[in-house]
Formats: C-alpha cells, sequence, structure tokens
C-alpha cells in the first residue's frame, strides 16, 4: 500500500494496471512558483515540492509517491494550457517535431528514499488540422502537459519512440516496481 500524491487519473490507472495498492491523496503545491527554466530541474523541484507537502501534510505511515512531468520543445517547457487558444498553440509547437516528455518520480517510505529523472522522445508526424480541432473542443488536453495526451490524441501522429511510454504518461512504472516496499 502506498500515497499516490497526485490528482492524476492516469497516474493513478498506470498504478492499477499493476496491481499495487494505493490510496489517492492530492497535496497542494504551486509549481507556478518555480523558477526552474531547465525542464530536468523544474521537473526534480515540482516532484520534491510534492514530496514534501505530502510528508508534512501525512507523515511517512505509509509510503508516499509523488511525480511532476514536463514537455518540452525545442528546449521549451511545454506546461498545462489554460485555455483552448494556448492548448492549440502548444500542439502546433509539438505536430511534425521531436518532442520530449520527462518524469521525475519521488517514492520515500520510513526506511528509503527512490528517485527517477527520465525521458522519452516522441517524434510526431504533422498533426490533421480537422483531429486537432476535435481534440481541443473535446477537452482532453485540460491538465496534461502540453496538452499532450501520447495515450490519445497523439497516439496516431507517432513516428518514433525513444524511452518508456509509462514516462510519458507521468509515472515510469517499470523503474519504480522494484523499490516499491510490499
Amino acid at each position: 500500500m502506498l500515497i499516490l500524491g497526485s490528482a492524476s487519473a492516469t497516474r493513478a490507472k498506470i498504478l492499477l494496471s499493476r496491481g499495487i495498492e494505493f490510496k489517492q491523496i492530492a497535496c497542494d503545491f504551486n509549481e507556478d512558483a518555480l523558477d526552474q527554466s531547465v525542464a530536468k530541474n523544474f521537473v526534480y523541484h515540482a516532484a520534491m515540492g510534492k514530496m514534501q507537502k505530502c510528508e508534512e501534510a501525512l507523515g511517512l505511515q505509509i509510503p508516499i509517491l509523488c511525480a511532476d512531468t514536463v514537455v518540452t520543445v525545442y528546449g521549451r517547457i511545454l506546461r498545462k494550457a489554460r485555455d483552448e487558444n494556448e492548448a492549440r498553440e502548444l500542439l502546433k509547437m509539438q505536430s511534425g517535431s521531436d518532442v520530449s516528455i520527462m518524469t521525475c518520480m519521488v517514492y520515500k517510505s520510513q526506511y528509503k528514499m527512490f528517485i527517477d529523472l527520465s525521458v522519452t522522445v516522441y517524434s510526431f508526424a504533422l498533426f490533421s488540422e480537422k483531429d486537432l480541432d476535435l481534440y481541443i473542443r473535446s477537452g482532453g488536453w485540460r491538465g496534461k502537459a502540453g496538452a499532450c495526451m501520447v495515450e490519445g490524441f497523439c497516439r496516431p501522429y507517432i513516428m518514433s519512440v525513444r524511452g518508456y511510454e509509462s514516462c510519458a504518461m507521468g509515472l515510469t512504472i517499470e523503474k519504480l516496481e522494484p523499490w516499491i516496499d510490499v
């Protein structure tokens, strides 16, 4: 049993798919307050900040798992879109580009701490305007870093993948499983 310190439905699905028991409790951490322009620094500090908030609020009687994910293209960090126009702008930057999706996860119990920072790189074909319009209207981009959803909208446009798909979905489960207390 662990506490997933995240409101992410996708992270919860990843844990469920592996039969890992958890309670989902999002801890309030303001990522917007971070002054980090380098993606790996940003995602690391965001994951550590979430862990600190969760540990302060919940203690470590039950191990805690926190994570953060960012999308980068052309060296620019693409955060969560605030509205449809911003989602369209972020997705157009990714269309026909190599996109790096970086996840930092922190697992901490009373006895150990595991930190992993992984990157998965996708090469995307050009997105069709029709598909882009439908996706924007669907709202599926809400709450997603870079408005990107590799398990949904972006799937048919993937030309190549280097790395773990679970990393791009927000939790590099293949690297986490050996560290989980059972």
